[in-house]
């Protein structure tokens, strides 16, 4: 499998976070006839909507352990040596049929990219954190929808980091997401899961907004960082270097996640919590593995939607499957979805159409003059 041959374009040099259009040049033809691309697609969907689902049934059935939740979103990162390794055995390959001197890279990483990708595998670590402990606290429907503003702090992050240009657009849509999330606060406790007090209930819904929050920085960070490796070492950004990347934040992360499992004893109280599981102890080391294998997936779809789609089509995506999982959600944990719930979504759904609709306009307008100026040109 060959995944670094086809490199970026330098006006797509640049991991995509905040939405502007930065389209791969992986393959000429359309994106559902490209085998890759809908596999791409599948483990996205597939870990989009079985992750929050695997971890609310965790906390369901008798789990409690909050670290233990934060090390399985990116505990499976060994799934991507697989691929690496391909890539740099072909890469060596070809190196040797090029230059016999002159050995292939073990790694396409540069030393500042290396270090940046670290600290933001830190900040994902405490992003995981407060991700699961707001669910284990939330019904998974109440978390979608608040999980979903994260595209307004992507925006406002991206102008603050990338000097990225407001639209009415994209004002609207953050507008309708902060209006969606504030409905659902002003109506918190009627969904409160049983046994959850009033407390545990807005703690949970503060550390959901506050991941998001950070989500949102992280993605204009790394397209900073990346678009920066991309003009000091003159060379593109490849999938084999997302990849990459992926895999140091998934190291830095579950090393920030063990850390606090040790500090916390978590280690030695699976066993126990295996024990007293629901559905058992094959019961509960499989809901562990299939936790880690789904949110890898995510993570794994969600690189090769923005690699060789855009941004834009993995946020259209997200937003598709938000409505899947909150049939799910109702359909397995039998979840109260009321009326502030539905226009809650209904809104955040109009928020996202609202700001891709304007990226879609601009990139549109910005492509036709591009077209004028070479027509006027010499």
């Amino acid at each position: 499998m060959e995944i670094e041959a086809t490199p970026l374009s330098p006006q797509q040099q640049a991991y995509n976070g905040g939405g502007s259009e930065q389209r791969a040049g992986a393959s000429a033809k359309p994106l559902y006839r490209n085998p890759v691309v809908v596999v791409n697609f599948l483990l996205m969907a597939v870990g989009t909507v079985s992750g929050p689902l695997l971890f609310r049934a965790y906390f369901l059935h008798g789990g409690s352990r909050k670290w233990l939740t934060c090390l399985l979103q990116t505990a499976a990162w060994p799934l991507l040596l697989p691929p690496l390794c391909v890539s740099f055995f072909s890469r060596r390959r070809r190196q040797r049929e090029e230059s016999a001197t002159e050995a292939a890279p073990l790694s396409l990483m540069s030393g500042r990219l290396l270090a940046a990708t670290v600290a933001i595998g830190l900040v994902i670590g405490v992003i995981d954190f407060l991700y699961a402990y707001g669910l284990a606290y939330l019904p998974v429907s109440t978390s979608s929808i608040l999980v979903s503003t994260q595209l307004a702090f992507t925006a406002v992050f991206a102008l603050v980091v990338m000097r990225h240009r407001f639209t009415a657009f994209s004002v609207n849509a953050v507008v309708l997401l902060v209006v969606g999330a504030a409905m659902l606060g002003l109506n918190g406790g009627g969904d409160r899961p049983a046994g959850v007090s009033r407390a545990q209930y807005y703690a949970g819904f503060a550390m959901t907004l506050g991941s998001a929050a950070m989500y949102g920085l992280v993605l204009p960070l790394m397209e900073l960082s990346q678009a920066q490796h991309a003009a000091r070492a003159g060379a593109p950004v490849t999938y084999t270097l997302v990849l990459e990347i992926q895999m140091v934040i998934g190291i830095t992360a579950t090393a920030f996640s063990a850390v606090g499992m040790l500090v916390n004893r978590e280690f030695h109280e699976i066993p126990d919590e295996a024990r007293r599981f629901d559905l058992g102890e094959a019961g509960y080391y499989f809901m562990l593995v299939s936790s880690a294998t789904a949110f890898q997936c995510y993570f794994i779809g969600t690189i090769g939607a923005i690699f060789y789609g855009s941004a834009l089509l993995a946020g259209v995506i997200m937003t598709l499957l938000i409505s899947v999982t909150e049939v799910f959600a109702i359909l397995f944990f039998h979840e109260l979805f009321n009326g502030t719930k539905g226009v809650a979504l209904a809104i955040s759904i109009w928020g996202f159409i609202s700001y891709f609709y304007g990226e879609i306009r601009t990139n549109k307008q910005q492509s036709n003059m591009s077209t004028d100026k070479e027509h006027l040109g010499p």
